[in-house]
């Protein structure tokens, strides 16, 4: 799709008419959404928007102006415009934007519409958008063009229309319990808050490597430590990881700690956010995911770490006191396990591994998980009658981690350990492990109370409640490879 020549040659003719092509601003009085609900005989409505259908029939035209809400029909007619009915036709092309004036009326096809009393030019399109017919269907360009796939495909809109209700409502419930939101910072000394590679960036002035955060988790505590109560985030994160169908290198979470909070507490606070979500977005806890109608008010079993594997591997981790011990276990078993060095990696990483191979496709109801191995969460808080697990939960939809969330460490001597065991498994070569961090051990040592927390990716939240079927098809700009200058102009 070039700069079309006839387009070209309208711009040239706006110019030799001394209207402005790309003017300062204009005056609106409706939405293009609000217009369509008038009652007919509204006067003097002011909407503007994409010209996105035109349809002449001699002396009249209908039109229909489009944003990201909604669409309006518009009608134009020669006896009521005289001069400027031509002028519309001479200079307007789908795809340009208009703003129009006049009164509302309902066609005998019972549509909306604007009388056009006048017009005015807003801005002119040099390309031709997608045809109507066919919108945008190859996926590539829907990521790296999103605006021409949100013109074009009404689905597509109604996705990131919801994602952004969805932003909102988390807000307001979380403002309703008495959480403060806060912002903390992106680029870190340390890569922490979560089991995961980062990425890695270089300051110039202060010649030190720096690491986009992989969570705020270490931050967000540091503020209970300050006094805070009940804090949230909605945070940019980055980790430095494969992609697929689920799973982004950079995505947004929403997380929050609560004082005086253990994670069953929060395990009802956020079955309780859950609901409210689906229930405002669709109007109804019944959600249609594939093949299943799920009732997200319905009971949420919940599953400990250990029975999941022992059901569906035949595995029993705590059996096996090592990773190589566990490894061998799972290889008896006949089990193929998809990594780069399973040998390097801890016993955690070892049993996230595998429950994701075996277990977690086959959970299609809302279910918590819990009771996850102590290598698996350092910096979650051990289980007071099985030192071995922690007080731990993840929520799992339709075989998706949506909320991940525990009772967190706060003793700084067994913090201290933690990290330790894990800056010894990031020596041997886990590159997922995580190093020391003096600075988050410093305000530990300055004292925390009892404390629960938990991370919402709501990528995947809304891949799962729409069913997408790649987690990009709720990003609106995915990172992508880079093109050629020539091949992004085509």
């Amino acid at each position: 799709m070039g700069l079309q020549d006839y387009r070209s040659d309208k711009l040239a003719r706006l110019k030799a008419l001394n209207m402005q092509a790309y003017p300062e601003r204009y005056a609106v009085t409706h939405t293009l959404v609000q217009a369509s609900a008038l009652p007919d005989g509204t006067a003097a409505v002011r909407v503007a928007g994409r010209i996105v259908a035109i349809r002449k029939m001699g002396k009249l035209t209908f039109a229909h102006l489009q944003d990201i809400e909604g669409r309006v029909q518009i009608a134009l007619k020669q006896d009521h415009l005289q001069e400027s009915y031509a002028l519309f036709h001479e200079v307007v092309d789908i795809g340009d934007f208009v703003g129009v004036c006049g009164a509302t009326f309902t066609t005998k096809t019972g549509e909306k519409t604007v009388q056009v009393s006048e017009w005015t030019y807003l801005g002119k399109a040099l390309r031709e958008l997608p045809e109507k017919w066919h919108g945008l269907k190859d996926v590539e360009a829907i990521y790296r063009q999103r605006y021409l796939d949100l013109i074009s495909n009404e689905a597509s809109r109604r996705v990131f229309l919801l994602r952004s209700r969805m932003l909102a409502e988390i807000r307001a419930f979380f403002a309703r319990r008495g959480f403060i939101e806060v912002e903390t910072q992106i680029l870190t000394n340390k890569p922490s808050g979560a089991l995961a590679s980062p990425f890695v960036t270089h300051h110039n002035a202060l010649d030190i490597d720096l690491y986009l955060r992989i969570a705020p988790e270490t931050y967000l505590k540091r503020l209970i430590v300050g006094g805070f109560t009940h804090v949230f985030e909605i945070a940019r994160c980055f980790r430095n990881e494969g992609i697929s169908p689920t799973h982004l290198q950079d995505f947004t979470m929403a997380e929050g700690y609560s004082a005086y909070y253990n994670y069953q507490d929060n395990m009802v606070l956020l079955r309780e956010l859950v609901i409210h979500l689906v229930r405002e977005l669709f109007g109804s806890t019944l959600v249609r995911i594939g093949e299943q109608e799920i009732d997200f008010s319905a009971e949420w079993p919940v599953v400990t770490f250990r029975d999941l594997i022992l059901k569906d591997a035949n595995v029993d981790i705590d059996a096996y006191p090592t990773a190589r011990e566990l490894l061998a276990a799972v290889r008896r078993q006949g089990i193929y396990l998809e990594h780069e060095d399973l040998a390097q990696l801890g016993k955690g990483n070892l049993i996230d591994v595998l429950y994701k191979k075996i277990s977690r496709s086959r959970i299609i109801e809302p279910t918590y998980l819990t009771c996850h191995p102590v290598e698996l969460s350092p910096l979650a808080r051990k289980n007071d009658h099985n030192p071995a697990i922690t007080d731990r939960f993840q929520l799992v939809v339709n075989g998706a981690e949506i909320i991940n969330g525990y009772s967190e460490l706060v003793d700084p001597l067994e913090q201290r350990a933690r990290l330790e065991e894990q800056a010894r498994l990031r020596s041997l070569g886990d590159a997922e492990a995580m190093p020391m961090d003096e600075d988050y051990l410093l305000a530990m040592e300055y004292g925390m109370p009892p404390i629960s927390g938990w991370g919402i990716g709501i990528d995947r939240l809304l891949q799962v409640l729409l069913d997408l079927p790649n987690i990009r098809d709720g990003v609106l700009f995915p990172t992508m490879r880079p093109v050629d200058s020539h091949e992004s102009s085509a």
